[in-house]
């Protein structure tokens, strides 16, 4: 039962810190669930099972790793502060649960994982790296089958968006998984509180890519072009966006790509959906090269 786990407890929470010499740090995204009912809404969209690995990202002092050992076969949490990473192995002492202590953008999956073919991550994710932390394990080999994590709620929200309120973010996340939020979770679940509310949010791969580009790094480089003046018509949007990248395309070669495109030059980036962006990409790319690794 959720509300058995004695890593709810506020009391506990500040008595570990303090044995710790820790203060919550906002920059790595020492916030601390209290919240049980949040707590099983995260269990609970993982679907968990026996012949489970999971990867946990940031699991702080252990309030949901202690719920992830008790139903996944394998948890494999990842923890950069040195002092939680030591005290969640001594404190959970479970045969099935490895600690990690290092940056989780430093580590590849495939590395961790070993003889696991599948996995999936459920996590608390420090906020201020939400959006590289979804991109790593995304684009990683191999890439979860599932992904449940607690996110800003607007984060979330930009995530599961769709057109005509669609951003950069959004296509990057909706390339690879179909997104939805499972819960609002009030600033208050948390201690000590941020400054904002947050979502459990469940990305569910799909079987292949929504789109198929040739690059994907030169594909989000168009994306960005047309992104980079934010509420312009495309035409000027996109002739603005891809100049300032080095990509020279005239206004009227542009106008017949979208055109080409069947994109009406008078949309705005916000509008489009992958499948629009993915035949613009490929008459760009067909005209300049747009491949620029790191741009995203």
């Amino acid at each position: 039962m959720i509300a058995e786990n004695p890593y709810l407890d506020p009391k506990r929470i500040k008595a570990a810190l303090n044995g710790l010499g820790i203060r919550p740090n906002r920059d790595m995204g020492q916030n601390f669930l209290t919240d049980a009912d949040a707590l099983a809404a995260i269990v609970e969209a993982g679907q968990l099972s026996a012949d489970d690995t999971v990867i946990e990202i940031g699991p702080g002092l252990g309030v949901l790793t202690y719920e992830l050992v008790r139903r996944a076969g394998r948890v494999i949490a990842i923890e950069l502060d040195r002092r939680l990473g030591a005290r969640l192995g001594d404190e959970l002492g479970s045969a099935n649960l490895t600690v990690i202590q290092n940056d989780v953008l430093r580590v590849k999956p495939r590395d961790v994982l070993g003889d696991a073919t599948s996995y999936k991550v459920v996590a608390n994710l420090p906020y201020q790296i939400t959006s590289a932390i979804l991109r790593h394990f995304l684009e990683a080999v191999p890439p979860p089958e599932l992904m449940v994590v607690m996110v800003q709620w607007e984060v979330a929200q930009r995530i599961v968006a769709a057109p005509p309120e669609m951003s950069v973010l959004a296509h990057s996340i909706q390339l690879y998984a179909e997104p939805e939020i499972v819960v609002h979770v009030p600033a208050a679940a948390f201690l000590p509180e941020p400054r904002v509310d947050s979502a459990v949010l469940r990305l569910t791969r799909r079987p292949s890519p929504a789109v198929a580009v040739d690059d994907v790094d030169a594909f989000f480089r168009v994306i960005k072009a047309g992104f980079l003046h934010a509420r312009k018509k495309l035409l000027n949007g996109l002739e603005g966006g891809l100049a300032a990248m080095g990509i020279r395309i005239d206004r009227a070669t542009l106008l017949t790509v979208l055109e080409a495109a069947g994109v009406d030059p008078a949309r705005r980036a916000e509008t489009l959906t992958l499948r629009e962006w993915a035949t613009i990409y490929r008459r760009v790319s067909a005209l300049a090269p747009v491949t620029d690794h790191g741009t995203r």
